[in-house]
C-alpha cells in the first residue's frame, strides 16, 4: 500500500503487532512490539494509538495476537475464549465506530474454519484485510478530498487526522496532504487540541514531515482568524457519523463548525465509510466517551489547576449536520441531504 510518509503507526509482524506510541511525540519516536492482546487494549485506551481508522486496525491485531495464544483444540472452546478477547478490546473507547465494524468483521471470520488453525489463519488474514482496506480509503478519500482545495488556500483543522490516525494518507489532514503534493500552495492552521494537545503535539509534527507550511494556534483563537477572513475551509476527521450525516469527533469540532457557520467559512468531515454507523439515526444516539481529570487538571503530567477541583472531560462532541458542507469519503464527496447521499455511498461496491 501507498505510504505517505516515512513512518508507520501500525505494523504486523508475523505474530506481533509493532505500534508507534504517539504519547511521547513529538519528542521522541518510540515503537514497540507485542504479542499480548491486553497491551494492545491498553494502548488504544491510554491513547497511544487513536484515530478511528488506527483504533480499528489495532484493535483487529490485538483480537489476532490474542487468537493467536489461544491454546485450545476445539472449535467452538476457542470461539468462547476468543469472545473474551474480543469484549476486552471493545471495551477500550466507545465512541469510534471503526473499532466496532471491525471486531464485527472478525466475529464473522472466526465462524468459518473447521479446525482451530484454520481460524486463526482466517483472524490473522481478516485483521490485515482491514489494514489495507482502511489504507487504501484514505487514499481514495484524499484524492477527492484534494478537489475542494484550492491554491493558495489556508485550512484549519482540529485533532490530528493524518497517518499516525489511520495509518494511511490520513482524512481531514491526508485531504492537504494530497492537495500540497498536486503542487498547490497549501498552508495548515492547527489548533492546539485541548485536553491532550493532538494538534500541537501530532498535527504540526506530521505536517512538518510532510513539508506543509503550519502555523500552531490555541483553541479560543479560531473565530478570531475566521472573523479575519484569514481561514479559507475548515477540515475535520470524525469518529462515528449518524444516518443522517451527523458527526462525532473531536470535543471542539462542534464549536469550529459553528464559527464557519457564523463566518461563511465551508466546512468538511473526512472519514472514510467505515466510520458511518447507518443503525444510529441522529447523532444524539452516539455514545460519548468520558475520560479521566486528569486530562484536564494537568499537562504532560504537570498539574495546572487546583487539587480536587470538579471536573467534566466529555472527550467527543457531535456536530449538527447541518453545519457540515460536506463529508468526503472513499466513495466520493457525499452532500445534503446527507440521509440520502449516505445510503447512496454504502451502496456503490
Amino acid at each position: 500500500m501507498e505510504k505517505p510518509l516515512n513512518y508507520a503507526p501500525i505494523e504486523w509482524r508475523g505474530n506481533k503487532v509493532r505500534l508507534l506510541d504517539q504519547t511521547k511525540l513529538p519528542g521522541e519516536e518510540v515503537y514497540f512490539e507485542t504479542d499480548d492482546y491486553r497491551e494492545v487494549a491498553a494502548a488504544i485506551r491510554e491513547l497511544k494509538v487513536r484515530g478511528a481508522p488506527a483504533i480499528g486496525i489495532a484493535g483487529a491485531y490485538g483480537v489476532a495476537v490474542g487468537a493467536l495464544k489461544i491454546d485450545v483444540t476445539s472449535p467452538e472452546e476457542f470461539r468462547a475464549k476468543l469472545g473474551e478477547v474480543i469484549d476486552t478490546i471493545a471495551r477500550t473507547r466507545p465512541t469510534a465506530r471503526n473499532l466496532f465494524g471491525a471486531l464485527e468483521y472478525l466475529q464473522k471470520a472466526a465462524q468459518s474454519g473447521r479446525t482451530v488453525i484454520q481460524i486463526k489463519n482466517n483472524l490473522v488474514a481478516a485483521a490485515m484485510f482491514i489494514h489495507e482496506e482502511e489504507a487504501e480509503a484514505t487514499r481514495k478519500l484524499s484524492e477527492y478530498g484534494a478537489e475542494l482545495l484550492k491554491d493558495g488556500d489556508t485550512i484549519l483543522t482540529h485533532c490530528n487526522t493524518g497517518p499516525l490516525a489511520t495509518t494511511g494518507y490520513g482524512t481531514a489532514l491526508g485531504v492537504i496532504i494530497r492537495a500540497h503534493r498536486q503542487g498547490k500552495k497549501v498552508k495548515i492552521i492547527a489548533d492546539e487540541t485541548r485536553p491532550l494537545l493532538q494538534g500541537a503535539r501530532l498535527t504540526a509534527w506530521e505536517a512538518q514531515k510532510a513539508g506543509i507550511p503550519v502555523t500552531l494556534i490555541t483553541d479560543s483563537m479560531a473565530g478570531y482568524l475566521m472573523s479575519r477572513g484569514e481561514i479559507n475551509c475548515v477540515i475535520t476527521g470524525a469518529d462515528r457519523i449518524a444516518a443522517n450525516g451527523d458527526t462525532a469527533n473531536k470535543i471542539g469540532t462542534y464549536t469550529l463548525a459553528v464559527l464557519a457557520k457564523e463566518n461563511k467559512v465551508p466546512f468538511y468531515i473526512a472519514a472514510p465509510t467505515t466510520t458511518i454507523d447507518r443503525g444510529i439515526a441522529t447523532g444524539a444516539q452516539i455514545p460519548i466517551e468520558q475520560r479521566s481529570p486528569a486530562e484536564v487538571t494537568h499537562v504532560q503530567g504537570v498539574p495546572t489547576a487546583p487539587a480536587g477541583v470538579a471536573v467534566y472531560n466529555p472527550a467527543f462532541d457531535v456536530t449538527p449536520h447541518r453545519y457540515i458542507a460536506a463529508i468526503i469519503t472513499e466513495k466520493g464527496i457525499i452532500r445534503k441531504p446527507y440521509t440520502q447521499g449516505i445510503k447512496q455511498a454504502l451502496t456503490v461496491a
